[in-house]
């Protein structure tokens, strides 16, 4: 992977994502990647949930089940099936945050997943893919939660694959390097 990579990637929603999606090579070219974040050596504190074939109906199935439970009607349910059924491949990211670790605080869990978020959607990226990261009150329904995570595991979201049909129209703002890089010069004066 290249610097290019990391500074071309840009994402891509579902609306945006056509076939082919990624395959299981591909996934796990991605899922290496992610592997490569900084981590703590034998601490890994995510997984990737692939959702693809008949489990994609499933998932519509399900968000839309959540859908009319939260009132949204039958109007809104088969928007968010509809949604669910949009990308050619749903990667859902969970977090294992091991609270009691002896030596990883749960904020270096955190920062661990957050980067093999980056790493998987470089990767894929790299491969010609477009993706964009979901999440929204999806994530903290407990009936979908529950559906995806085991016991101590928390649902971040789901990762739209497919590959970019076209670039969505304007890129969003993105702040320049000085709004996010300073020198830091310490209070304290000896």
């Amino acid at each position: 992977m290249t610097i290019d990579a990391l500074l071309t990637r840009y994402s891509v929603g579902p609306k945006y994502l056509a076939e082919p999606g990624p395959d299981d090579a591909q996934l796990a070219l991605m899922a290496q990647a992610a592997l490569r974040a900084p981590d703590h050596a034998e601490l890994v504190p995510y997984r990737f949930k692939v959702v693809r074939g008949d489990a994609k109906a499933q998932m519509a199935e399900l968000f839309a089940s959540a859908a009319r439970a939260a009132g949204k009607g039958e109007e809104g349910a088969a928007l968010d099936a509809e949604r669910a059924l949009k990308p050619p491949v749903t990667v859902a990211v969970v977090a294992r945050i091991d609270l009691g670790h002896p030596q990883v605080p749960a904020h270096e869990q955190w920062a661990a997943v957050g980067g093999a978020i980056a790493q998987f959607m470089t990767a894929a990226h790299a491969l010609g893919f477009g993706g964009k990261m979901l999440s929204g009150a999806k994530v903290r329904n407990p009936v979908i939660a529950a559906a995806f995570c085991g016991p101590g595991e928390t649902l971040l979201g789901w990762i739209a694959l497919g590959t970019p049909a076209k670039r969505p129209s304007g890129p969003a703002r993105k702040p320049a390097v000085a709004e996010v890089m300073e020198d830091w010069h310490s209070p304290c004066k000896p």
